[in-house]
């Protein structure tokens, strides 16, 4: 059948992966140093790959291509996933969760004495797997990732006793709607608070999360929290 499908140029293609990664379905790998269509079964032509590439070296055409196979997608998926638990996989994405105590609200501690709110990792959206167990009942903060540098209180005030996970829309280049909507409509998400800057650029992670929320189906409590460039709390909306 004749269908739209993804096209690497070879010599446009710097080899950085970030298509690889981009890519959902896993029908992008890299051979050689270089990044190459794996199966044309694997490719659902929606192009998630494409704003990834900072070369431009992947495009759209036409031609004779086998149809996308959802399963075959999930099957290789799957067998990847064992794959990485079995050797161990990328440590940046090894999957952990941590057992944190409850922080005393606003009580004075020595640096010495201040435990980190995190937890789980990996935290960044794009890293985070869409099934981890600690999504399951989870109070889930979608946060900017500026907001730890800006917000002095962030593990106190508002990663504590949730799941955290971190984002920046205009350095990720991507939109991470599907993946958040991936993770709450397959999980048992309890509540979700938006954490991000005043900044225009954040308003791609509201918008992404709020459209997650919405695809779903579900009906979450949830609240936008927006942060001042300098650390101050501007506006609290559900």
């Amino acid at each position: 059948m004749k269908r739209r499908i993804i096209e690497i140029d070879q010599e446009k293609c710097n080899g950085c992966g970030a298509c690889a990664q981009a890519c959902h379905e896993g029908a992008i790998g890299m051979v050689n140093g270089k990044a190459q269509l794996l199966r044309d079964d694997y490719c659902d032509g929606l192009g998630d790959c494409l704003p990834a590439c900072p070369t431009g070296a992947i495009t759209f055409v036409e031609r004779e291509a086998a149809a996308y196979d959802e399963q075959a997608v999930k099957e290789n998926m799957k067998k990847k996933q064992q794959n990485q638990q079995a050797h161990g996989g990328c440590p940046g994405q090894r999957m952990r969760q941590f057992s944190r105590p409850a922080p005393a609200a606003h009580s004075p501690s020595s640096p010495g004495e201040r435990v980190s709110q995190l937890a789980q990792w990996p935290c960044q959206i794009k890293l985070a797997p869409v099934n981890a167990p600690y999504f399951d009942g989870a109070k889930l903060l979608i946060a900017a990732d500026c907001a730890a540098y800006a917000y002095a209180g962030i593990h106190q005030d508002f990663m504590a006793g949730k799941v955290t996970l971190i984002g920046c829309p205009k350095l990720d280049n991507v939109d991470y709607s599907e993946k958040l909507s991936q993770i709450i409509a397959h999980n048992d998400i309890q509540s979700v608070t938006i954490l991000r800057m005043e900044v225009p650029c954040c308003g791609g992670l509201e918008m992404a999360a709020k459209k997650a929320l919405q695809q779903s189906g579900k009906f979450i409590p949830w609240q936008v929290v927006t942060l001042s460039v300098d650390g101050k709390i501007l506006d609290k909306t559900n």
